[in-house]
């Protein structure tokens, strides 16, 4: 602790950093900070409507992350998701979650996997009879956050926990300009029922496998995208 400080300032401090950081990522998810376009820590400031050290501790935090570039001559750039981003992106992610996949099919919760796919279902129901709305987006993205927090937790790691908290960033980063449509939708449904099916039927070898495909054809889907 700096001299002069006392603990609760370090904690408001640090509340207020990530406060800062919280806000630049909805910014950056947002649209509201251009990425790829070099700004001053003044823009962001009148941007974000916070102040300057948590602006800077935020900064920092983000630099070590990879989705900021900071310069003295060129100022603050967030990065720009492209093509070797998606790739990285869903390479790291398939390395992560491959073993996930196998670990859940291994001795994921019983009741828990199946009624995963049972929502799963109940949503492909609606999807083939001709839904599709903010409705039907929203519990599909739902359904995705469900199943790949369900891969990461059945690794029982922290440290790969923490990992796979930051490299959502770069997911959310690299899909800005995802467009849903039904059919895609009905495309991504199965894929994860692929997954929980095999899970279901305890098989860890099927589904790595149809883990390891649903992520091939979602960066084919997104490099077509970009």
């Amino acid at each position: 602790m700096a001299h002069g400080e006392s603990e609760p300032e370090v904690e408001l401090e640090a509340t207020l950093a990530e406060r800062a950081y919280q806000a630049i990522l909805k910014g950056l998810f947002e649209r509201s900070i251009p990425v790829g376009t070099p700004l001053s820590q003044a823009e962001l400031i009148r941007t974000l409507g916070i102040t300057a050290q948590p602006l800077r501790d935020a900064l920092r935090t983000l630099e070590n992350e990879g989705l900021v570039v900071i310069s003295a001559r060129s100022g603050i750039r967030f990065i720009r998701a492209d093509l070797e981003l998606s790739r990285s992106t869903y390479q790291f992610r398939s390395l992560i979650e491959r073993q996930g996949a196998r670990s859940l099919a291994e001795s994921g919760d019983a009741a828990m996997i199946a009624a995963l796919a049972d929502d799963h279902r109940a949503l492909l129901g609606r999807l083939e009879q001709g839904a599709w709305g903010p409705d039907e987006e929203a519990t599909l993205g739902s359904l995705e956050e469900r199943l790949h927090t369900s891969l990461i937790a059945a690794l029982r790691n922290p440290l790969i926990e923490i990992t796979a908290r930051r490299l959502k960033n770069y997911v959310t980063l690299v899909r800005l300009d995802w467009l849903t449509t039904r059919p895609l939708a009905i495309r991504t449904v199965n894929e994860h029922l692929q997954i929980l099916e095999a899970c279901v039927a305890r098989d860890a070898d099927a589904a790595e496998a149809a883990l390891v495909n649903h992520f091939q054809l979602a960066l084919q889907r997104l490099i077509r995208m970009i």
